[in-house]
């Protein structure tokens, strides 16, 4: 077989092999996937059920997204950037959000182009970067007062880039990013003439007052400005596969043309259900007041024990480096000993994640979070 070299150094998300381990048993604590059993708007559900029955969005076209949905796109954009988006223009709606990294990297990068990511990262952008022929650059996050934050010293290091590549809140990490560190991505794209991939999808899923910041409100940002958005975690419609790309128009153009030739068009059953979430009421305050819940029950069970918290999102780390553990170790006897699902950070990251096991408590209620310590402790033993 010809060897191809975009594949020589993608790794696997691993998260398929801890759930195919942990079967189907219902005494395992679910933690290894990003699920939710935070139900969507039901404003969405009745949207869908009744575009299945008129046979509305049974149509290949548009191929850039229905017009309803793209204009509530910008709409909630607007509210998000201070920007005016154009629904026909400047937006396209994608099979998810993950989906439509591809066709941003294929329309920002050349190959062996630099795009700058965080270390840990999500592994859907980390090896998507690959994929595209592109080369990741990462810039550490680190432990500051208990909470995770961008290394600016080594991101004012990045001497070239052709985009940054950043998610606040971010998987699997849960760091958010503050004006400042928004200030400093501004100064490297300035520098570097970079554009800035903006992962927004778990924007409004913010903990204990963390600043939420949209980095289009920041000087120097709206003009290089990419935005990738996703009804999957605020909304928690993760099965209808609905994402959308916002930005500048010149490279919208590009951008538009990728998407049609990787998807063709997003289900449009699912894009007027997504149309219909937009503008009814969403549910979004009270899931995320769910899981702070969720997430401060694992932060109290883990007390003592090297978890960091998270400042927003579905997920926190356990430093399986600081227990005399590999990540891949702690993961095992996680599962094994004490019926946990959880994914090793292995293909998230170069130097930071790979020590780390992420804890998912998305899809876990409070009550059953709450005998996370014993089943720990049985692991470790």
């Amino acid at each position: 077989m010809r060897a191809n070299s975009r594949f020589a150094h993608v790794q696997p998300f691993d998260i398929d092999q801890v759930a195919a381990a942990a079967g189907a048993d219902p005494d395992v604590l679910r933690l290894e996937n990003l699920d939710t059993d935070v139900p969507p708007p039901p404003a969405a559900v009745a949207a869908t059920t009744r575009s299945l029955e008129e046979g509305t969005g049974n149509s290949w076209l548009p191929f850039t997204g229905l017009p309803e949905l793209c204009r509530a796109v910008a709409d909630d954009l607007r509210v998000r950037t201070g920007l005016g988006y154009d629904p026909l223009r400047q937006i396209v709606i994608t099979s998810g959000g993950t989906s439509a990294v591809m066709p941003v990297l294929l329309a920002t990068t050349e190959p062996g182009d630099a795009v700058v990511l965080t270390d840990p990262t999500y592994a859907g952008l980390l090896q998507r970067v690959r994929l595209a022929g592109a080369r990741p650059s990462l810039v550490p996050l680190r432990v500051t007062g208990g909470y995770w934050r961008l290394d600016r010293e080594a991101l004012a290091g990045v001497a070239g880039a052709a985009a940054l590549l950043l998610m606040s809140p971010s998987m699997p990490s849960g760091v958010v990013f503050d004006e400042e560190d928004w200030a400093a991505v501004a100064r490297v794209c300035e520098r570097t003439g970079a554009y800035l991939i903006y992962d927004a999808a778990m924007e409004r899923i913010v903990f204990d007052g963390q600043p939420r910041v949209n980095p289009c409100r920041v000087a120097g940002l709206a003009e290089r400005t990419i935005v990738i958005g996703s009804m999957s975690k605020e909304y928690r419609m993760i099965g209808w596969r609905i994402g959308w790309v916002a930005g500048p128009a010149d490279i919208m153009s590009r951008i538009m043309v990728a998407t049609i030739y990787n998807t063709t068009v997003a289900s449009g059953f699912h894009q007027l259900g997504a149309a219909a979430a937009l503008r009814e009421p969403s549910g979004v305050a009270e899931a995320v007041a769910e899981y702070q819940a969720r997430h401060d029950t694992v932060i109290a069970q883990l007390d003592g024990l090297p978890v960091v918290r998270a400042g927003g999102g579905w997920s926190c780390l356990v430093d399986a480096g600081a227990l005399g553990l590999t990540a891949a170790d702690l993961s095992a006897r996680l599962l094994e000993r004490g019926r946990i699902a959880a994914t090793p950070m292995t293909a998230w990251g170069e130097t930071v994640a790979p020590r780390y096991v992420r804890l998912v408590f998305s899809n876990e209620p409070v009550k059953r979070l709450s005998e996370l310590r014993a089943r720990f402790d049985a692991a470790l033993r």
